[in-house]
Parts: structure tokens; sequence; C-alpha cells
């Protein structure tokens, strides 16, 4: 199991019995359906996004979709981008936020304790690569402060092999906040793009955790 998540924030708030995989109601299927084309046309509205790499979508899982975080609309920024529908995970402390905690409660999402391994979470992710879902994660663990792609924790490349599934890289560049708030403010389109790389996986060759750390790397 991955250690490196303790160099990141750690979460306050102890509630386990969030964090599991959501289960695919008709009502929540309904529900999902519905928020993305929300989502897709205030993105669009708000946002001009440039999307390089379409093509390299597979048209469904297992798949793990590994991106940078940069800011608070990249989620949304991803859901408009790609037309697979994926699983996300989100950090605990948001759960009782006004409006994102409402947004994440009703799409359902896997919420994660920071600040340590979140076994949970993890047997979450890899219950839903296993069921053939996509699932995204960011294996930086929380957004960039330096607005770069930053040192990742390890849990993705982790998952990735514990589960044997394509990994999709997906870099977001124009979410920080500091760009969007202010065209938000000011009604003005903010440029962001996507670009989107070709499958891959990755191989064990010798010891496991050097590959989780290679892994990470690449």
């Amino acid at each position: 199991m991955p250690t490196s998540f303790s160099s990141k924030p750690t979460s306050s708030y102890g509630r386990p019995d969030l964090v599991c995989l959501p289960t695919l109601t008709r009502t929540r299927k309904i529900v999902r359906w519905l928020l993305r084309g929300v989502v897709r046309l205030f993105v669009w509205s708000i946002i001009r996004i440039r999307v390089e790499g379409r093509e390299n979508l597979p048209r469904r899982g297992p798949l793990l979709i590994v991106s940078n975080h940069l800011g608070d609309a990249d989620v949304i920024v991803g859901m408009a981008a790609a037309k697979l529908p994926f699983e996300i995970l989100g950090k605990i402390e948001l759960i009782d936020h006004p409006l994102a905690g409402r947004f994440l409660d009703a799409y359902g999402t896997i919420w994660v304790h920071r600040g340590q391994p979140d076994r949970r979470a993890i047997r979450a992710v890899l219950s839903g690569l296993a069921e053939g879902r996509v699932v995204a994660i960011a294996p930086e663990g929380r957004e960039s402060t330096s607005g770069a792609l930053e040192e990742g924790t390890g849990g993705a490349a982790y998952i990735a092999l514990k589960a044997d599934v394509p990994v999709l890289p997906i870099g977001i560049t124009g979410t920080e906040n500091e760009n969007i708030y202010p065209s938000l403010k000011c009604l003005r389109r903010s440029p962001v793009t996507v670009k989107i790389g070709k499958p891959f996986r990755l191989e064990v060759s010798g010891d496991r955790r050097q590959a989780v750390q290679d892994g990470t790397e690449k």
C-alpha cells in the first residue's frame, strides 16, 4: 500500500461510512445523465474548451483516468470534455459544502479521507474497475498550489497495477481558480485546453513497490 499519501493535507472529517462505491440504481443513472447535461451546458457557456486527442477516448471501461488537478473547475471540465461517464473521487471535507457537496452527493462520489492511505476508498475504486466502470483520479491528491503538475502520491499507479486496467492520461490547462473566477465575474469565457493521451498499461517487472514508483513518475 502506498504511504506517500501522508505528505498531503490530512482530512479532519471522520466519516468512513460514506466511503464506498456509488450504487448505479436507475434513479442515479437518470440523475447523472441530467447532471452531465447541465454541466456541459454550463461549462461550454462560460469556458472556451479546446479538446485535443478525443479519438483516444475508449468507448467503455474498465478504465482509470489520471489527470492533473489545477482548480475547482477540473471535474466539470472533464465531464464536458469526455463523453464517457466516470466515477469521481472527492475529499470528504466537501460533503458539507452548500453547492459542491450537494452536486457530488447527487452524482454519487467516492469520498476520500486525505493524509493517509484511505483503504476504503482504494477498495471502492478497485471494485468499480472490476465492474467495468471508468474511474477518474488525480494522482497529485489535491489541487496544485503552484499551478504546475506536482508530485503524485503513488495511489493511481498502485490502483492501475492492482486492477490491471488501461490508464488514460489527461492534461488540463487554464482551470486555475485565479483564471476561472475573475472571468466569471466579468462574464468572459475563460480559455481551457484538455489534452487526452493514448491509453497505456503499467507493467510489473520485479519489485512491485518499485513498479508503483515508476508508474507514478510515468
